[in-house]
């Protein structure tokens, strides 16, 4: 039965192939529907299906699978694995961390999972169940949340929020400036009904500031979007500076998409970009250190 139906499962590997290859490397986000599936297909889930696929092929088709499995891995990996040497970090500097918290974590768990306590921390999808407690024990340092917005900041130093920037769409943008350092904290909509590119606009257009600057949280676009391009042209891309290993933060520690990101203006110095994978939420954590 299988040898009779292998042309057709050939014709049906050469089509969803051929699709694959124009979503992501042609079409791309040329339209709101498209884009979806730009998202949903990165070059991870690609090699993945090529090779599930490539189970159902004779041995003469199947070669082909396997050799584009190869090229689509190392196309990933020279555009998400990296290998960069940390500089010398000292006492002053500055170790900065975003985390979408996935509605039950705290800022408590950042610090278990950074073992330490570090100088700010944003927290995107943050409920504040702990709050209270947290400032209690952490009675020195200072706290920030936005309940509507579920947006969390902690600092070292005071916090001073300078506005909170909603979308009509359920994005947000919170200005605020601590360590002497301006910050915006970004949590665009991940809703599939609405377009991205509506998103990132608004993100372009409340960040004003692009010096002595760091902009830091969940995007919901991967690092290729061109969506991010405007960000790109004002702001160094953190781990690609200073990280090690693959940049996808998404999801539960397998390296699918990077949807978080931490980006600082070119005047500012990173010496070091961390990505901690942890089972407390499908997003892994991003710490960054800049010179102070």
């Amino acid at each position: 039965m299988l040898k009779i139906l292998r042309p057709i499962i050939h014709i049906i590997n050469a089509i969803i192939v051929v699709g694959l290859i124009a979503i992501h490397f042609v079409i791309k986000e040329s339209t709101y529907q498209t884009s979806l599936y730009y998202y949903t297909f990165p070059l991870p889930a690609i090699i993945i299906i090529v090779l599930v696929l490539s189970i159902l092929l004779n041995k003469r088709f199947r070669k082909y699978n396997l050799v584009l499995a190869v090229v689509f891995l190392i196309i990933w990996l020279s555009r998400s694995f990296k290998i960069t040497f940390t500089e010398d970090i000292k006492e002053q500097d500055l170790e900065i961390v975003f985390w979408n918290a996935s509605n039950n974590q705290e800022f408590e768990d950042v610090f278990e999972e950074t073992k330490r306590i570090p100088d700010v921390v944003v927290l995107a999808e943050y409920h504040s169940f702990d709050l209270k407690e947290a400032r209690k024990k952490y009675s020195k340092y200072h706290f920030y949340e936005n309940s509507i917005e579920e947006i969390g900041v902690f600092s070292k130093e005071q916090i001073e929020i300078k506005k909170v920037m909603p979308s009509k769409f359920g994005s947000a943008v919170i200005n605020f400036e601590t360590h002497g350092l301006n910050f915006y904290a970004v949590d665009v909509s991940g809703s599939i009904d609405v377009p991205r590119s509506w998103e990132l606009e608004f993100v372009d257009n409340v960040i004003i500031k692009t010096k002595n600057t760091v902009v830091l949280g969940d995007f919901n676009v991967p690092y290729e979007s061109k969506f991010l391009m405007q960000i790109k042209k004002k702001f160094n891309h953190a781990f690609n500076e200073k990280g090690n290993g693959f940049r996808e933060t998404w999801f539960w520690g397998f390296p699918f998409l990077s949807l978080d990101h931490i980006w600082a203006s070119k005047d500012l110095k990173i010496l070091k970009t961390e990505k901690i994978s942890t089972w407390k939420s499908d997003h892994a954590m991003l710490k960054t250190v800049i010179k102070n």
